[in-house]
């Protein structure tokens, strides 16, 4: 698995990144989501670096100009409910990609701190022999990844695998470096410190579904 960093390199992101964690801005739900969709636009653009180009011929009002244009078939698929946004931002940027969500929770039968993935819902376009990308705001455990990633290859092949995520833990960065196969890359907008007894990540923001759209039962 290929892991791109994007806070190696100082950018408008780190400035985003700032607002969605300080707790005196991040409790403006709509500042919170479009910040999302912001980091979500900047990590397109240096993703499309990585994708494959044709060239092509333009007709302007005053000739032709040769350029290039993106060839690759997309297919975008958000975690729900967390994942809108960011998957918003990158459907600003890759805006003829075909688009899928499938949900992810915790389940704590137990009432501790032990929890399970379900995943019990997905709707996605076809995607053999496609680019996916998968994009959810948190990486914690990886757990929530490798669920969702399980259940998506089940009857369908992408042909390269690039998943997004805002904010990391190195837990769940060597968690998937374990688990996914070697065409897989991983976009990061920031990698944290930890994760603390209850598997969250630490500085971290909090909870993105929530902040993003209230609180849930």
């Amino acid at each position: 698995m290929q892991i791109h960093d994007l806070s190696k390199t100082n950018s408008v992101l780190n400035h985003f990144l700032a607002q969605i964690r300080n707790v005196n801005i991040h409790n403006d739900s709509m500042r919170f989501r479009r910040n999302i969709e912001r980091i979500g636009e900047i990590m397109s653009y240096e993703l499309s670096k990585e994708l494959h180009y044709e060239d092509i011929e333009i007709k302007t009002p005053l000739g032709v100009k040769k350029t290039t244009a993106i060839s690759d078939q997309l297919v975008i698929c958000s975690v729900l409910r967390a994942g809108l946004p960011l998957h918003m931002g990158f459907l600003n940027y890759f805006d003829q990609a075909e688009n899928g969500f499938i949900s992810a929770r915790r389940h704590h039968p137990n009432n501790d701190d032990y929890f399970t993935i379900e995943v019990e819902y997905q709707a996605i376009a076809n995607f053999n022999g496609k680019y996916l990308l998968l994009v959810d705001p948190m990486l914690a455990t990886g757990q929530s990844i490798i669920a969702v990633f399980n259940k998506l290859m089940e009857k369908e092949h992408p042909k390269e695998i690039h998943i997004a995520v805002v904010i990391a833990a190195p837990e769940g960065i060597a968690h998937l470096e374990s688990k996914l196969p070697d065409n897989c890359h991983l976009w990061i907008a920031s990698i944290d410190e930890k994760l603390d007894e209850h598997s969250y990540i630490v500085p971290g923001l909090g909870d993105a579904g929530d902040l993003a759209y209230g609180n849930k039962l």
